[in-house]
């Protein structure tokens, strides 16, 4: 029975997690360069560490969803 439960709730919150991971628009890529743009001049015009680390985490997920979508 717990076990049942627990694979539910697991189930549940892998589609929820999916359902986020939506393709980002246009006003929310341009805001996100607008940021990150401001950070580097912030750091003395070096991208800090983060920022990289986030950018390749982006294109990862964008290439994922390229990848299902297609389909």
């Amino acid at each position: 029975m717990m076990l049942r439960t627990l694979s539910i709730l697991s189930l549940c919150a892998l589609l929820i997690c999916g359902a986020a991971c939506q393709k980002k628009g246009a006003a929310e890529r341009v805001g996100e360069k607008v940021d990150h743009v401001a950070d580097t001049i912030k750091n003395g015009g070096e991208e800090p560490t983060g920022d990289k680390v986030q950018d390749e985490i982006d294109k990862a997920r964008d290439k994922a969803a390229d990848a299902t979508s297609s389909k």
